[in-house]
């Protein structure tokens, strides 16, 4: 089985922020959009969830901080104390606010590693794998719309050229 999807080029990002309002209100979905640089509010016009991935970030500056913590009172108190500067090395809460520097770039360390790998697994990019963009005009200066055909295609090319389309293209997926 074959599905055709509409390829809507556009070259002005306002353009393109007024045809995603308008196709979503006229209940066509909307696949993917393609941009050469982030447009703001495109998300939200789309209709796309907020993403979860602040979430992650501080679940994982926890899981820093807990390893910071772990690490310095095991080394420094438990295994192998030492005097240094005159405090005393047989309490982790006497000698917390000097452990302060290490616990803040423990918890950025793992923050920061694991959120890019964490963005690499949810955008599915990982090395050595071959690009997506179905139209290379998308990487300069034009705006891609993908959107699923359903229905009359005379109807949705006179649709799609209505809202400021410069180009409209059925491509068959198979």
């Amino acid at each position: 089985m074959s599905t055709k999807v509409l390829h809507v080029l556009y070259n002005d990002d306002d353009v393109l922020m007024d045809a995603v309002k308008t196709t979503r209100a006229a209940h066509h979905h909307i696949e993917e959009v393609y941009t050469p640089f982030p447009v703001h509010g495109l998300d939200k016009a789309m209709g796309l969830k907020p993403t979860r991935l602040a979430i992650c970030a501080f679940i994982y500056g926890l899981c820093g901080l807990s390893f910071a913590t772990y690490m310095m009172n095991y080394i420094m108190i438990q295994d192998w104390p030492q005097d240094i500067g005159g405090k005393p090395s047989f309490s982790y809460i006497q000698n917390m606010p000097s452990f302060v520097p290490i616990m803040f770039e423990l918890t950025v360390f793992f923050a920061a590693h694991l959120m890019v790998i964490t963005f690499f697994l949810r955008s599915r990019l990982w090395p050595f794998k071959k690009a997506e963009n179905p139209d290379v005009r998308t990487t300069d200066d034009h705006f891609l719309m993908e959107v699923a055909l359903h229905g009359s295609e005379e109807e949705a090319l006179e649709f799609f050229r209505n809202t400021g389309a410069v180009e409209v293209k059925v491509i068959d997926k198979h």
